[in-house]
């Protein structure tokens, strides 16, 4: 059997070809898609600043969900610092560390702020230096309250070394002078102050601080520090972490002084995640883009691999009718099918891998360009991803090939041999209904943004649209019957030689035809639903955002690791300010149950004051966000809905460093697509983000020329504030659109091309199979310029059929999109992407047809009839 299928892949080359490339294509999306998922699950963060330590005791940075991936938790988490001796005492450890992070920049001779890595968490102490490794250090420690060590590319971008003095803003304090004591020349030491200021700026000491400002950075972290690094002596670190769980086990496992997240023990690769929290939720963002891309991606390639494979076959069913002919079981015809393409996908498969990983890493270098994943975060490669692919790139070519073949191994010999050079005069019934029923589910599903106004409500849009295009691939027969019956009963007497063979073969072939315009419209319905969904919410999403921001002006200090102390009250105090608030922005995890099922999903959420009515309207339907203070919280009206949060209830939630509260609800409000599903107190996130200090200050003003001098004068007074419009573009422009969005367009690039080259190839393989049809048109006396004539016409109705029924199918869910979205029957987005598409694809169909026809035009009919393909 492997022997024949060899021998008859020999003479269809050239169909064979586009099998091929649907699984070169395939292979290389599957596998890549494959690196982003395994390297969300066992990718590491290098260790960093806490190489130097052996074992790093700290609490959990992820909520472990039963019976789900872990979910990163961004904000750091804290250890009672009394762990810090009882961990000293274990046997074999030679060093215990108890690591305190807090805001804090260095200011330059122009009094700029000299840029770090990590602003939020830029301080420490310099006990801290125990956890690098060998680090080198030029000067002696600091010891007083105005002295600090810095680290050697700090010091340099500064301009500073030991024994200089040097602006430094920590912990949301104003400026102050500070002598360099030492430089430390190792990769993120940070800015090093003595142990006692650094408990002090953080507020680990319970103190207000020395400077007025009562900033409380850190306040309800009192008595905690961040992590606890130990060093041990040589071989001993797997002793030492036992003996530290066992320690914590006694101590009651769960941090107190308000962490409420579990205590975990670390060593090896498990120190990355540690070291950079928020980092480490850069796993979790592969995971979920991998997740949202297999979908469609496995569709798409089901789709490709189907059309290619029937074509394949299609092309040999002579072939396999004499075999019926000859006394082959219909068993033996579809097993020959599946081996003869398994052995394409074979040789395939293995360049797609390769490819896939190539894939996998530009991928990475797009989101590191665009930040949506630190530099640091490396790709896992191994050989699953690539042996998922040929699993399933297995099971996907043998049941399209023994689909392919099914009716001419179920035919009788006599009938199948008949109908191996025609079609059947009529579609099945069978097919045609499932294709009308699918068309009629994606219809339905299309409704779902009437329901639900978030980004998963705009996905079923673009899920919608390739459902209808599967289910015309199936119902396209009749439908091309159709086309070509009212054609023929329209053509006028004396009508041209190449139009009436061209209506001909549209009515003769519909099977043929059909699967090439389903292909087509399946392109056309991608790009629009699924770039026209990405731009209709971002459009949503900045008119939720514009229309709720009443404020003019935001302040900003990126540099600083947030807002320094103070700068709200100057603000109030400017003239022609009329209101100002704090905004920050953490995550949060909420627990829910739906259907009687627990459910758990991370949300972005706002920390709000009561103030934040001055500066933002939500679209407050319930409640009041005046009353976001203590164990408060406000929800969107579509969670609230679908989770029973209305005003007065309590929800479950839990904060960015891992603590459990059971916040009340005080609002409901619709604007969630702009602001989120959940907006938080103030009190209640104090103490659990990692800086402790407002993001930004929004601020309304009176409008006029003289308030924006003056707050551009604060601005000015106050090192590494920045002063920006709130109003950052309409977003209907792709250059507004967020790095997520042009990572989803980025997918639709690569899977278009893949469609487009699968569907040429599928076209060339198509027209090439006609030689013996061209040939015997011209012993019949027709001339190449008819045939060319003819041929051209088949693309225009392939195209034209194409393109008219992708539009028809994407205009019920793209409606429906905008009225739930945008309050208006149409979506937004650029307005030439209609008839770039179209004149894509019309070319598409002209170019595969009109190149293979050439090509067998050049052959001399006597000798195409007697030659196989």
């Amino acid at each position: 059997m492997l022997h024949l299928a060899v021998r008859m892949a020999g003479h269809r080359i050239t169909a064979l070809l586009a099998v091929a490339c649907a699984v070169l294509g395939g292979a290389a999306l599957i596998t890549g898609t494959g690196v982003l998922a395994e390297s969300g699950l066992r990718s590491q963060l290098p260790a960093g600043r806490l190489a130097g330590a052996d074992v790093v005791v700290s609490s959990d940075q992820s909520f472990r969900p039963a019976g789900d991936l872990p979910i990163a938790l961004p904000e750091r988490g804290t250890v009672p610092a009394a762990l810090v001796d009882r961990l000293a005492a274990l046997p074999g450890v030679t060093a215990a560390v108890g690591d305190v992070g807090f805001p804090a920049a260095v200011l330059d001779t122009d009094g700029r702020v000299v840029p770090v890595e990590e602003p939020q968490a830029a301080g420490h102490g310099w006990s801290s230096t125990k956890l690098l490794t060998d680090p080198k250090v030029s000067g002696a420690a600091p010891a007083g309250a105005a002295e600090v060590a810095l680290d050697s590319a700090t010091a340099e971008a500064a301009g500073v070394r030991a024994g200089d003095r040097v602006e430094v803003v920590a912990a949301g304090r104003s400026a102050a002078t500070y002598r360099v004591t030492a430089v430390v020349d190792a990769p993120g030491a940070g800015i090093l102050f003595a142990d006692r200021t650094a408990a002090r700026l953080s507020g680990r000491d319970g103190g207000e601080g020395d400077d007025g400002n009562g900033s409380g950075t850190a306040g309800g972290r009192t008595g905690t520090v961040d992590l606890v690094g130990l060093r041990t002596e040589p071989g001993a670190e797997e002793s030492v972490a036992a003996a530290a769980r066992e320690t914590i086990e006694d101590a009651g496992k769960a941090a107190s002084g308000g962490a409420g997240a579990d205590v975990i023990v670390s060593t090896g690769s498990g120190r990355g995640d540690i070291a950079s929290p928020g980092a480490g939720a850069a796993r979790s963002l592969l995971i979920l883009l991998a997740g949202s891309l297999s979908g469609i991606i496995m569709m798409v390639i089901g789709f490709v691999m189907a059309s290619a494979l029937a074509v394949s076959i299609g092309g040999q069913r002579r072939d396999l009718a004499l075999m019926r002919a000859v006394g082959a079981t219909p068993r033996q015809i579809r097993r020959l099918a599946a081996a003869q393409a398994s052995i394409i996908a074979a040789v395939a498969v293995v360049p797609g891998v390769g490819l896939g990983y190539l894939l996998a890493g530009q991928f990475r270098r797009m989101l590191v360009d665009r930040e949506v994943i630190p530099a640091g975060l490396p790709l896992t490669y191994s050989p699953l991803p690539a042996l998922a692919t040929v699993l399933l790139l297995g099971l996907a070519v043998q049941v399209s090939a023994r689909s392919a073949a099914w009716r001419t191994s179920r035919l009788p010999a006599t009938e199948a041999v008949a109908e191996s050079r025609s079609e059947p005069r009529t579609p099945s019934k069978i097919r045609i209904r499932a294709g009308l029923l699918l068309i009629v589910a994606a219809m339905t599903l299309s409704a779902v943004p009437l329901l639900s106004r978030t980004v998963l409500g705009a996905a079923a849009t673009s899920m919608a649209g390739i459902i209808g295009a599967i289910g015309l691939a199936l119902a396209g027969p009749a439908l091309v019957r159709g086309i070509g019956d009212t054609a023929a009963r329209r053509l006028r007497p004396g009508v041209s030689a190449p139009t009436w063979l061209a209506v001909a073969n549209i009515r003769g072939y519909a099977l043929r035809l059909s699967g090439v315009v389903s292909a087509l419209a399946m392109a056309v319905v991608f790009v629009l639903t699924y770039t026209l969904a990405q731009t209709t919410v971002m459009s949503a999403t900045a008119q939720d955002t514009r229309t709720g921001t009443l404020a003019q002006r935001s302040l900003s200090a990126p540099g600083l690791g947030g807002v320094p102390a103070g700068v709200l009250a100057d603000v109030t105090r400017t003239d022609g300010v009329r209101a100002a608030a704090p905004v920050s922005d953490t995550t949060v995890v909420w627990e829910y149950e739906m259907f009687g099922e627990p459910e758990v999903e991370a949300a972005s959420a706002m920390i709000l004051t009561p103030a934040a009515p001055d500066v933002l309207d939500l679209g407050v339907r319930d409640g009041s966000l005046a009353r976001l203070t203590g164990d408060t919280v406000a929800v969107d009206s579509e969670v609230a809905r679908s989770r029973d949060a209305g005003v007065g209830k309590r929800i479950d939630l839990v904060l960015g460093d891992g603590s459990r509260v059971s916040p009340e609800v005080v609002a409901v409000y619709d604007r969630g697509l702009g602001f989120g599903p959940v907006a938080v107190s103030h009190d209640l996130a104090e103490g659990h983000t990692t800086a402790g200090l407002d993001q930004r200050v929004l601020v309304r003003t009176d409008g006029t020329d003289a308030a924006l001098r003056e707050l551009t004068e604060l601005a000015a007074s106050r090192p590494g504030l920045v002063l920006e419009p709130t109003d950052t573009g309409s977003g209907d422009s792709l250059s507004d659109a967020p790095a997520t969005v042009w990572i989803n367009l980025a997918t639709i690039v690569v899977l278009l091309g893949y469609l487009l080259l699968s569907i040429a190839n599928k076209l060339v393989a198509t027209t090439a199979q006609r030689r013996n049809e061209i040939a015997t048109l011209r012993l019949n006396g027709t001339t190449p310029r008819q045939i060319l004539a003819m041929m051209r016409r088949e693309a225009a109705v392939i195209g034209v059929a194409a393109v008219a029924t992708g539009v028809l199918l994407s205009v019920v869910p793209l409606v429906l999109l905008g009225v739930g979205f945008l309050d208006r029957p149409w979506p937004a987005g650029p307005v030439w992407l209609l008839p770039a598409v179209a004149l894509t694809v019309i070319c598409t169909a002209f170019v595969t047809v009109e190149l293979p026809t050439r090509q067998a035009l050049r052959t001399a009919p006597a000798h195409a009839l007697s030659a196989r393909e």
